[in-house]
């Protein structure tokens, strides 16, 4: 079966082409510059180079038809027929309470996913676009939403329940709900997997480390906290969001500079983490390479983003009463040899010890880096958030068809 994998944002549609008998990825690319003028297709067929199309791409059912046609295009093509597709995924951000699993999506599902957009109006907009776009142009396949939050809902109240009135939980759905779930599911069981266990067996941190960055704890296969909250904002220093903060500072702001809830907004998720406290990127790598060259503000930015994420770590093994592996993926956790050293330098006391000449060697690939003698497994595993939303997939499409 080949599972189409969609993950649309506000401007752009990334893509997968999965043959779920191999787990191998056909093809895959990108529409980025959506609306915008000279939009670009970037196409890679898993057996040739990569190609890029400039078109005018207005809106979202126009860039899935773009995809399409490139799939099944003579010279960049994987497949001969648009009936060779049989399934799509499509990553969903926020599933609030409702969704605690992927479901196959009906108008009762689109609705519901529609009723969410005030728990995550980033990001859910988008989503819903890249189904009606998708369920237009394949109409005759089955379409699955598969959400960020799902891997979290098993978390106990005391982790998801902010410190405020209880009735504004009970009103409004204020709690903790946690993101990147496919990716944290990912990496922890291909962790299991290369220790020769069950999920089940081991206490994992898993660190997904990218322009959005969290952290999770996973105990018997399951997340009991993570550090991504209500929104995707709350949690560690990430490439332009602030993380954890004082509520009372950006009150504070808004009165000193009167800004409106969407300028407020606006500083706090693109104008903040790295980006704000270096003044120069919120790319890990330029942040590194300014420090190097002795710029002050982006050492610190530096410093904080690896000082956050080593107290998380901390303070999940001490929620778990113990820890197994800690795992790193996501762009930055899977290529900055500096973070995974600088976070993992002071974690002696908890068993953590990190070969730093495998560490130092580790790019973008799967590796175990911590000593022989390490009570601790440290971990690098590319994740493949697309794979998970396949093979939800799969197994919803199987058991609709039974």
């Amino acid at each position: 079966m080949n599972i189409l994998v969609v993950n649309c944002g506000s401007s752009s549609v990334k893509y997968q082409l999965i043959d779920m008998d191999q787990e191998f990825a056909l093809a895959k690319g990108s529409v980025t510059r959506i609306g915008m003028s000279g939009a670009i297709l970037t196409h890679k067929p898993h057996d040739r180079s990569e190609v890029k199309v400039t078109g005018e791409i207005l809106d979202h059912i126009i860039a899935i038809q773009y995809v399409i046609s490139i799939l099944l295009s003579e010279n960049h093509g994987v497949i001969k027929d648009k009936s060779e597709i049989h399934a799509v995924g499509h990553r969903v951000v926020h599933g609030g309470e409702k969704f605690s699993k992927s479901v196959l999506i009906d108008r009762e599902v689109q609705r519901e996913i529609r009723n969410l957009i005030d728990l995550a109006p980033l990001h859910n907009p988008h989503n819903i676009r890249g189904i009606n776009a998708a369920t237009k142009t394949l109409p005759d396949i089955p379409h699955v939403a598969v959400f960020d939050t799902a891997f979290h809902h098993k978390m106990p109240p005391k982790a998801y329940i902010y410190g405020i009135p209880y009735v504004m939980y009970k009103k409004y759905a204020i709690r903790r709900y946690g993101f990147h779930g496919p990716s944290h599911l990912f990496v922890t069981s291909r962790s299991a997997e290369l220790s020769k266990g069950k999920l089940e067996d081991y206490k994992m941190i898993s660190c997904h480390l990218g322009n959005g960055a969290s952290v999770t704890a996973i105990e018997n296969g399951a997340s009991i906290d993570t550090s991504m909250g209500f929104t995707p904002l709350e949690g560690l220093l990430m490439g332009t969001r602030s993380g954890d903060m004082d509520p009372a500072v950006i009150l504070h702001i808004m009165g000193r500079e009167e800004l409106s809830l969407h300028e407020a907004n606006t500083l706090l998720n693109k104008h903040s983490g790295l980006n704000g406290v270096s003044g120069i990127s919120s790319d890990m790598r330029e942040v590194i390479e300014s420090a190097d060259e002795g710029n002050t503000n982006a050492l610190l930015a530096f410093e904080i983003y690896c000082y956050r994420l080593s107290k998380y770590i901390g303070g999940y093994a001490t929620a778990m009463g113990g820890l197994d592996h800690i795992i790193f993926t996501g762009g930055i956790g899977e290529n900055s040899p500096r973070v995974r050293e600088k976070t993992c330098e002071k974690m002696q006391f908890l068993g953590v010890e990190l070969d730093k000449d495998k560490n130092s060697s580790v790019i973008g690939i799967e590796s175990d880096i911590s000593t022989p003698n390490s009570r601790v497994k440290v971990m690098v595993i590319p994740t493949n958030e697309e794979l998970v939303i396949a093979r939800d997939t799969l197994r919803l499409v199987n058991k609709a068809e039974k």
